[in-house]
């Protein structure tokens, strides 16, 4: 039996979509029509999850925060000795949202058909990370399923947790520069011209500071919406650019020499990396899997392939913490705890104390950013507008030295 997606129109008249269960689609169009239901569409859940194309969207996938609660929800029941296939049918039901509650149904289809819980997730790649799905299948193959949960739980939320962090850190600048941005373009455009525009027509010399201010403004009347276009333009082209794997692997490399910029993402993706290595070796994942699944969530091509190679290099027989020094990316404190957790047998409590110690570090970092940055955005936003009154002022103390 799988699940179905499906289209219909109502007695009312209304169109009504919904999930229903049943062994073929034909079966399905059969249960609507008893319900008095007009079918307009029925589609298999996993076959159009397989079939979907990537695409431009907001959301592509389940969100970080839907996967934690998936996955906390489901080690809760777990935990309380209810079946797989009903705390998968309760999770669907507990979801007000159509995405996720179809992709935890079409799990459930699966796991009624006799796959295992991993091989039922692989039907929703998009959904859910191969980091994911290597877990579980860990998990269901060493027989600590309930642990395996509960530990994947925490990891997907200390990872959100993480993500969340950075994008609060993140929002109080945007809004002020953007805001301070819109309010000179106002200035400059709209209140600037009608002010000065006095001065300039009593035939009288101006001062430097306010011609300038004024070709700033006609330059902003003029060719304002041709400079949005070309920076709209330059940012679609960039975008498209960084698709092309030398091209992004050069702007890595730039961002990671920078001072301040180049220690954010170094330790952002050390932090992502030990954490992740950490969950699939203390799940019953061999090495050599577990770090190539986790150099795929390092996001720095230059990091990237430090770890690809380091993976090449255990396999060969060296040492993981050796390997990834090789490469000069990862912090030296990082390198030396993960030596040390191979040496004492204690890998998994060494990168978790590794993963520990980034993120506290990257809350320190971006707090102390966040406390020179707010207030220089404010004095920069201050400077700007004394500017434009000292232009706007200064054709006045001449006129009254004229009169005087």
């Amino acid at each position: 039996m799988a699940a179905f997606e499906y289209t219909a129109v109502g007695p009312d008249g209304r169109q009504r979509k919904g999930i229903i269960e049943g062994d073929t689609a034909r079966q399905v169009r059969q249960q609507l029509r008893e319900q008095q239901l007009l079918p307009l569409s029925v589609a298999e859940i996993a076959r159009k999850e397989r079939g979907a194309r990537p695409r431009l969207s907001l959301r592509r996938s389940l969100s970080a925060t839907d996967l934690a609660l998936i996955t906390r929800q489901l080690a809760t029941l777990i935990h309380s000795a209810m079946p797989l296939e009903e705390a998968l049918q309760a999770i669907g039901e507990q979801s007000d949202q159509p995405r996720v509650k179809s992709v935890v149904l079409g799990v459930r289809a699966k796991v009624m058909e006799g796959h295992s819980l991993a091989d039922a997730l692989a039907e929703f790649p998009r959904a859910f990370p191969e980091l994911y799905r290597a877990t579980i299948a860990a998990g269901e193959q060493s027989g600590h399923m309930e642990a395996v949960l509960e530990r994947l739980a925490d990891y997907t939320e200390s990872r959100q947790a993480l993500r969340q962090r950075i994008l609060n850190a993140m929002i109080y600048p945007v809004v002020l520069t953007v805001l301070a941005l819109g309010i000179v373009s106002l200035m400059l455009v709209y209140v600037v011209p009608k002010v000065v525009g006095v001065f300039a027509s009593s035939g009288q010399e101006l001062p430097a500071l306010t011609r300038y201010l004024i070709a700033t403004s006609d330059f902003l009347r003029a060719w304002g919406w041709l400079l949005l276009l070309g920076i709209a333009a330059g940012g679609w082209g960039f975008s498209r650019l960084l698709r092309r794997r030398e091209f992004r692997r050069r702007v890595d490399l730039a961002l990671l020499r920078l001072p301040v910029i180049g220690r954010l993402v170094r330790g952002f993706n050390t932090a992502r990396f030990t954490r992740t290595l950490a969950i699939l070796s203390g799940s019953g994942v061999s090495v050599l899997e577990a770090l190539r699944i986790s150099a795929q969530v390092v996001t720095s091509l230059p990091m990237q392939e430090t770890v690809e190679n380091a993976t090449a290099r255990v396999r060969e027989g060296a040492s993981i913490g050796r390997s990834l020094a090789a490469g000069g990316y990862f912090p030296p404190l990082c390198i030396h705890l993960i030596s040390s957790g191979e040496a004492s047998g204690q890998l998994e409590a060494m990168l978790e104390r590794a993963a520990n110690n980034q993120e506290r570090e990257m809350d320190g970092l971006i707090a102390a950013l966040l406390g020179i940055l707010e207030p220089a955005l404010i004095i920069a936003m201050g400077v700007v507008v004394l500017l434009i009154v000292l232009a706007i002022l200064l054709p006045i103390f001449e006129l009254n030295q004229l009169i005087r």
